[in-house]
């Protein structure tokens, strides 16, 4: 599974980090940064949830 964040969409809500944070991680500003796109099998549950939290849906997720 691979998750992106569309730059020029975020907001900077925040609520993928607050629902998933050991996937989405904040920038100085409040933004979406990810780290790691390449998400491992434990975790997809975890990316899913987060990327369904942005009230703007600024991320994708693919399989």
């Amino acid at each position: 599974m691979r998750v992106e964040v569309n730059p020029n969409i975020c907001e900077g809500h925040g609520q993928c980090n607050a629902v998933a944070p050991e996937i989405y991680d904040l920038d100085e500003g409040g933004y979406c940064l990810i780290n790691n796109p390449e998400v491992p099998a434990d975790a997809e549950s975890q990316a899913e949830q987060g990327a369904l939290a942005c009230p703007v849906q600024a991320i994708t997720v693919t399989r």
